[in-house]
């Protein structure tokens, strides 16, 4: 079998060296960045009524 790989090119095809600047990039970002994007989004109150109507289903059927 013939090896056509390109340098710097995994077999799948991937960029190795495109990968390790996003990598770079994104740890630059900073890690928080995922965990406030989805707190953002999360309506805390509405998480509670879930979790009560969540236990409350769960003890009716215990």
């Amino acid at each position: 079998m013939a090896n056509n790989q390109q340098p710097n090119k995994t077999q799948a095809g991937t960029n190795a060296q495109q990968v390790r600047q996003q990598n770079a990039q994104s740890a630059q970002a900073g890690a928080g960045q995922f965990g406030t994007e989805f707190a953002s989004e999360s309506n805390a109150q509405e998480v509670r009524q879930q979790n009560q109507q969540s236990q409350q289903n769960n003890n009716q059927n215990s």
